[in-house]
């Protein structure tokens, strides 16, 4: 049995530490000692590790490792290893031509803000070993401890959880050497800990953040001047551990790892990464999670053999034609050339292309070339006059996919300026463009739901009767927050009545029996201070009539279509019951889990076997 001494203190106001000595004879051992300074020094013979004011120091062997998290530098062999879940980084360890070397060269320092910053933002961890195990000049001893040790650091989810006992036990276990040592060092950012305590029980409530609730972090964060990066690496972090988002951001990382080891996307895995993309709006997950994976694994991107290739043809044409001077003509662009890169854009963004962005940021490397060279500064006017709309674009079009797909969406009027704004420059273009970019196949995406499509009818209503002083700017922002309302009603009817039924109610047919059931959730919603005005009738009939199609669906029809492979009918039902397919899948989902079936064969029949 192992013995350990553990020490516990502040190094900084921002920074506390934890310092523990494991080992047989631990307690027996002298092992540290402290400076006039109030800095503070581990060793054991060759090893040292100094928390000083403004950093730490170390040399002789050992390392650090924290959990990977948004920020971390993650090399593609962990990405592509899904039971990595820590970053292990060794003293003296480089990568040279994608092979692991090591050198006799351990020393060195890092300040605080560094390893927060290149490392977790809340929690890091650094060690060393003394063990008689580990022989040799002191690069072989670092080799041999990954080759020891390296496996089960990456792997231990013990990292994140804070769980040193259980680290110290794996470690020691390995070592094999009864006489062994382990010095381990657990750095915390008290700050950073405490706005990601906050937020995590602000949005593991709801998965959602209230504006008051926004507010606190925002207080708590310029108290303790947390800058915004590392403010939104611990929001996106906590995000991505809600077991619901964990899902979706984990299966599309796995279907990119597979086509990354296969060299191919083919078209049942290109519509699934779509899909997710798209719930990933929906649930508010950070895009930043998607685009780090993309960009990773790009290559797959580039072998994804998309059909419509003339956009990217065009582009490539315009931009190398007007920034290259491949063609004679001035650095400037007209506005068929303008409205040809929007619409290459919109489809870009709709086959998830990375082709036109890399396209985009080719022509403006060339154009800083070119400036750099001293060429006409028209260049980089030109240049600014696309980026310019492109801005614009990405606005309105994340604006508008918020309200088609999001949830409990905050509709404020400095948004309706900005489509208003932005509606007027597009169409300086071209009359209707607007539309055309944004709205034209809209209403087709199988994925809009009913209150998507509500709030996107009411927003272009709304801006027409702006444009033509009918309303209001505030009269839009109320109608679309009525409209909004009566979805968040809706879904809380929804999961209360189903939870009730579930729970009390084997029948729910008659009158009476729904008027009792409406009593009693009213008066749960009141109790809980969730809805405190009366529910409407037609509401609460029609999340009793979704109710009644869910258990139509899942006992009568899914059953046929899993046995009898029927595409045609889940589709027929998809089609006219009037729920939201999002919905739907996520009922498909549950049900397969529950009855332990196979979830490729779900896939298969979303995309009708092809």
């Amino acid at each position: 049995m192992y013995k350990d001494i553990r020490l516990h203190g502040h190094i900084t106001n921002d920074v506390e530490y934890y310092a523990i000595v494991a080992g047989a004879d631990a307690h027996e051992r002298y092992f540290y000692n402290s400076g006039e300074d109030g800095s503070l020094r581990f060793f054991s013979p060759g090893n040292e590790f100094v928390l000083e004011s403004d950093g730490i120091r170390h040399q002789g062997s050992g390392g650090s490792f924290c959990e990977y998290m948004f920020g971390v530098d993650q090399p593609l062999a962990d990405l592509a290893k899904g039971d990595v879940v820590n970053r292990l980084v060794m003293y003296g360890a480089r990568y040279e031509h994608d092979v692991l070397t090591f050198s006799d060269e351990t020393a060195g320092s890092i300040n605080y803000e560094k390893i927060f910053f290149e490392g977790n933002a809340v929690c890091n961890y650094f060690f060393f070993v003394n063990s008689s195990r580990l022989k040799g000049a002191l690069n072989r001893r670092q080799e041999e401890t990954v080759k020891l040790l390296g496996k089960s650091i990456k792997r231990s989810p013990a990292v994140g959880k804070g769980d040193e006992n259980t680290l110290i036990q794996g470690v020691l276990t390995l070592l094999g050497d009864p006489k062994a040592q382990l010095f381990l060092f657990k750095l915390v950012h008290k700050k950073h800990k405490e706005y990601l305590e906050l937020f995590h029980s602000l949005y593991f409530r709801s998965k959602k953040i209230a504006d008051d609730d926004f507010c606190l972090l925002n207080a708590l964060a310029a108290q303790y001047g947390i800058d915004r990066y590392q403010q939104e690496r611990i929001r996106i972090d906590v995000m991505y551990k809600h077991p619901d988002n964990r899902r979706i951001v984990d299966e599309y990382k796995n279907i990119l790892i597979d086509c990354h080891r296969r060299g191919e996307i083919n078209k049942l895995e290109n519509a699934r990464l779509t899909r997710l993309k798209t719930l990933s709006v929906r649930n508010k997950i950070p895009g930043a999670l998607f685009y780090m994976l993309d960009e990773m694994l790009k290559k797959d991107k580039k072998m994804v053999d998309l059909e419509e290739t003339d956009y990217i043809a065009e582009t490539r044409q315009i931009l190398v034609g007007l920034f290259l001077s491949e063609r004679e003509i001035e650095s400037t662009i007209d506005r068929d050339d303008m409205i040809k890169l929007l619409h290459a854009k919109k489809r870009a963004a709709e086959n998830r292309d990375h082709t036109f962005e890399e396209l985009l940021l080719d022509t403006s490397k060339a154009c800083d070339e070119k400036i750099r060279d001293g060429a006409d500064l028209a260049i980089l006017e030109g240049f600014s006059y696309i980026i310019t709309y492109f801005d614009r674009y990405d606005t309105t079009a994340s604006i508008i996919s918020q309200l088609a797909f999001m949830e409990n969406v905050r509709v404020t009027e400095e948004m309706i300026r900005s489509i208003l704004g932005n509606k007027r420059e597009f169409n300086t273009l071209k009359a209707g463009l607007f539309e055309e970019l944004f709205f034209d196949g809209l209403f087709e995406n199988k994925y809009l739901g009913k209150y998507g499509a509500h709030k996107l009818k009411t927003l272009i209503r709304g801006l027409r009767l702006i444009a033509d002083n009918r309303i209001s700017i505030e009269a839009l922002v109320a109608e679309l927050q009525k409209v909004n309302e009566e979805e968040r009603l809706f879904y809380l009817l929804l999961e209360h009545v189903r939870e009730r039924i579930r729970n009390f109610y084997s029948r729910y047919t008659t009158k009476a029996d729904q008027d009792a059931l409406k009593r009693e959730v009213s008066e749960e919603l009141r109790h809980k201070k969730l809805y405190t005005v009366e529910i409407p009738d037609a509401l609460f009939h029609e999340t009793i009539l979704t109710i009644k199609k869910e258990a139509i669906y899942l006992h009568n029809l899914l059953p046929r279509i899993i046995t009898d492979r029927d595409v045609a009918l889940r589709e027929d039902f998809l089609e006219n019951s009037g729920l939201d397919r999002f919905y739907v899948e996520e009922l498909e989902r549950e049900y397969y889990e529950l009855n332990d079936l196979n979830m490729e064969e779900l896939y298969q029949i979303r995309k009708g076997f092809n």
